[in-house]
């Protein structure tokens, strides 16, 4: 038998090489487990990225579109012709002008006035398409315009991660998707034409204007048809991007601590500062406390000393305050100052518990800090 030293000092390679990186947890180090806050969310809307689906602006767009032109394409078409008619029926009359040389200001004028006419005839589709795409946007994700995925960034040009996109699954649910419509609209194209055969050979033998519009009832009931059935893909692609966000933003435990550490700021930090400035605050306490006139105590759990100076506030001012070993040390000091100290039990623990230092004794307990300090008075000879 040999030991594992032993194989390795004879110089034995195993038969199959391996990476134990491969037995490791993922790069992030942990499963994403935890729902994204609020503040995540937020930084990946500033991004853009949010949930939703262009697909419900395409479908909608596209039912509106053959819906209007359904409704309206007597009118465009009537519009079309007669623009039609005039820009041809001023072909002979530019020609012979000028002796053959062309005037460039009458073509001008005669381009730009069908160019706006063609223009005031789309300008519903164009106008309606937008307004559809708007509302279906803000339905998804509301209003909350960002300029950042516009704005150019250096890794969009590296050539790995292009490559690594366009092997994504992203793009292979992109082109699952783009064959699914095909094949949709082809299933939608056959059953519509299936039982119209008919009709179809008519268009030999009818006059132009109605072919034209046969097969412009053709166009426009197809066009209703496919928009109707690419409706389906387009709430499945919805419901899929919303699953793959919420998927995509999951965050692991250590993300969100590292983010309320972020955001609230380190607790260990935080209680550092606090024990800062709870032994600053006592620092100060401790300057004024020489300055008291009396220290009411429990006598052993609390110590509350009082100041009054009837120039500087109106009521008694609670200048230090202590439970315990910092009562102790408030008597401490106290007799190093020549502060009288006086036992008074209940009124110690009324102190303590209702008025913190820098405040003024409130009202209800004006007779028994008086009563306290006319006894301190007395012993000093001040009254």
């Amino acid at each position: 038998m040999f030991t594992v030293l032993e194989v390795a000092d004879a110089g034995y390679e195993p038969l199959i090489k391996y990476d134990l990186q491969f037995f490791a947890e993922d790069a992030n180090g942990a499963e994403k487990s935890e729902e994204p806050t609020a503040k995540k969310l937020d930084d990946a809307r500033k991004e853009g990225q949010v949930a939703k689906s262009q697909e419900i602006a395409t479908a909608f767009s596209l039912l509106a579109f053959f819906l209007i032109l359904r409704l309206g394409y007597g009118f465009i078409g009537e519009n079309f012709k007669a623009e039609f008619e005039r820009v041809y029926n001023n072909i002979p009359y530019v020609a012979r002008l000028y002796d053959g040389n062309l005037p460039y200001n009458y073509i001008s004028s005669t381009v730009n006035n069908a160019l706006l006419t063609i223009l005031f005839i789309c300008a519903p589709f164009f106008l309606i398409g937008f307004m559809i795409a708007f509302v279906c946007d803000f339905v998804q994700v509301g209003f909350k315009p960002t300029s950042k995925p516009l704005q150019p960034k250096l890794s969009k040009l590296n050539p790995i991660s292009g490559m690594k996109k366009i092997f994504s699954t992203r793009k292979l649910f992109e082109l699952a998707k783009s064959i699914l419509k095909l094949a949709i609209m082809a299933i939608v194209i056959i059953s519509y034409f299936n039982g119209r055969t008919e009709s179809i050979f008519l268009l030999y033998d009818i006059p132009l204007k109605q072919a034209i519009g046969l097969m412009g009832n053709f166009i426009i009931d197809l066009g209703i048809r496919i928009a109707a059935a690419y409706m389906i893909i387009a709430f499945a692609d919805l419901i899929y991007q919303r699953r793959k966000f919420k998927k995509d933003m999951m965050m692991t435990k250590q993300e969100v601590k590292d983010e309320f550490k972020n955001t609230e700021g380190n607790p260990e930090i935080k209680s550092a500062q606090k024990r800062r400035m709870m032994q600053a605050s006592r620092r100060r306490m401790m300057q004024e406390l020489p300055k008291a006139d009396v220290v009411i105590t429990n006598p052993t759990h609390y110590a509350v000393a009082i100041r009054y100076d009837a120039q500087e506030s109106e009521a008694p001012i609670v200048v230090a305050k202590g439970a315990d070993y910092l009562a102790q040390k408030i008597k401490e000091v106290a007799r190093e100052n020549d502060v009288e100290i006086v036992e008074n039990k209940p009124l110690a623990r009324m102190l303590f518990a209702n008025v913190e230092v820098g405040e003024m004794v409130p009202p209800e307990l004006y007779k028994a800090v008086a009563e306290v300090l006319a006894y301190v008075y007395h012993l000093k000879g001040k009254v």
